[in-house]
């Protein structure tokens, strides 16, 4: 049936409120940059540049280029200064943020059950955050030891959701057809995006996010345990 299956992370393979996370989120990296900016404007700044990041669609610089470039600019400070307290933040302060996720059980079964059957996994998470704050996830959600295809990362990817070519870039990595795919996810507008380029798609009704006013269709729709089975029936 389908070789690949993308996967989104939060909301779908990790249970948690976005917008709950989000705000925990800036709350946590604002106060760790305290010494240098004013939280307030340490968040406005840094939401400047994720939009930046997020609406880039040149291929020649990864995410990772575009959020600096745009960050260092608004910051008025060095990539040599700032890069160092990051990197620190992720490995030591952003595991605290675990408390404000769900993981679900299942998810583990799920996943392990695709690699049973000689498929691929990709973790196909909007890749806005870096790899180390992603591997955080995975692990939070039971399944960080797993060997995926390809893990969405800002590093190693030049587009976000919902545009196309973020997952075009997919199917040029894996070298698939998109009859091949499967995309899951719970957001109506990010993840049933990859239907435009011929990809399939499993709308996960758990933690479903979607926008006033969006209409959609998803090949495949269905709460985890509808999707657990859907799988085990390849």
């Amino acid at each position: 049936m389908f070789k690949t299956l993308l996967f989104d992370l939060d909301g779908t393979l990790l249970s948690l409120d976005r917008d709950e996370f989000i705000n925990r989120y800036l709350e946590s990296v604002a106060s760790y940059f305290a010494h240098l900016c004013e939280p307030a404007v340490f968040i406005k700044v840094l939401l400047q540049s994720t939009q930046a990041m997020m609406m880039n669609k040149k291929p020649d610089k990864t995410n990772e280029e575009v959020f600096w470039d745009d960050f260092i600019r608004r910051m008025g400070r060095s990539r040599a200064e700032l890069l160092p307290l990051f990197t620190d933040y992720y490995f030591h302060n952003f595991p605290a943020l675990q408390r404000y996720t769900r993981p679900e059980p299942i998810v583990r079964q799920m996943v392990e059950a695709v690699f049973a059957q000689n498929k691929e996994v990709v973790i196909a998470t909007n890749p806005v955050f870096p790899e180390t704050a992603i591997r955080h996830r995975l692990k939070w959600a039971g399944i960080d030891h797993l060997p995926f295809r390809l893990v969405t990362t800002y590093e190693n990817t030049h587009f976000c959701k919902p545009y196309p070519e973020y997952y075009a870039e997919i199917l040029r990595e894996l070298d698939r057809d998109p009859r091949e795919c499967i995309m899951i996810g719970n957001d109506t507008r990010e993840d049933l995006a990859a239907a435009h380029l011929g990809i399939a798609t499993y709308l996960v009704k758990n933690n479903l996010i979607m926008d006033d006013g969006d209409s959609y269709f998803a090949d495949y729709e269905g709460y985890l345990e509808d999707l657990h089975q859907f799988i085990c029936s390849f």
